[in-house]
């Protein structure tokens, strides 16, 4: 994990981390608006397991029946078109920011700097929800046990470490900030 932190670090560069966000931000602005319409569509307004904190395994089943068959055909379509690229997306976006402000922030031989991977956990766990929902919708109404008391499991993990990312490149960013104006203060 050092080595993986590590070579975040490095190959992060003020011109990668801002490359990270426009991207981030076009696909807030352009992708993501109309795959929202989509999924609310496919799901005829029964909402999704992915965008919950939790549910249950009978919530999930119940998610399953409402979307009816074209539905959950569109929902696992989703999970192996858009939510390939979307954990891309925004772990990039988040492992960029928060390697680069915490280069500023902390030194080189802290620990900290290692916060850098609570991102690629957020994708880690993303996909692992997406692999356990899908199997559950794709084999509806066949019972799928094992992944379907996995995939709440999944989600929650996957929101906790996409909300702590975010805490933590705010911390970065004010760390960065408060080390930048340090130096200039230093340097006069």
């Amino acid at each position: 994990m050092k080595r993986l932190s590590e070579f975040f670090t490095r190959a992060t560069r003020g011109w990668v981390a801002i490359l990270a966000t426009v991207i981030f931000l076009l696909f807030m602005a352009f992708v993501l608006p109309g795959q929202a319409v989509n999924a609310e569509q496919a799901s005829g307004g029964a909402g999704s397991p992915d965008t919950s904190f939790w549910y249950s395994v009978d919530d999930l089943y119940q998610f399953a029946e409402s979307y009816g068959e074209a539905g959950r055909a569109a929902y696992v379509r989703a999970r192996w078109t858009f939510d390939l690229i979307y954990p891309l997306v925004y772990a990039f976006f988040l492992i960029s920011t928060v390697s680069w402000t915490f280069a500023f922030a902390i030194p080189a031989a802290s620990r900290w700097r290692r916060v850098n991977l609570i991102p690629f956990f957020s994708m880690i766990f993303d996909y692992l929800e997406n692999i356990a929902s899908s199997l559950v919708m794709a084999r509806y109404p066949q019972p799928m046990e094992v992944a379907a008391n996995l995939a709440p499991v999944f989600t929650l993990l996957k929101w906790f470490f996409v909300s702590a990312s975010f805490l933590i490149l705010v911390l970065g960013l004010v760390l960065a900030t408060r080390a930048r104006l340090t130096y200039r203060q230093t340097s006069i």
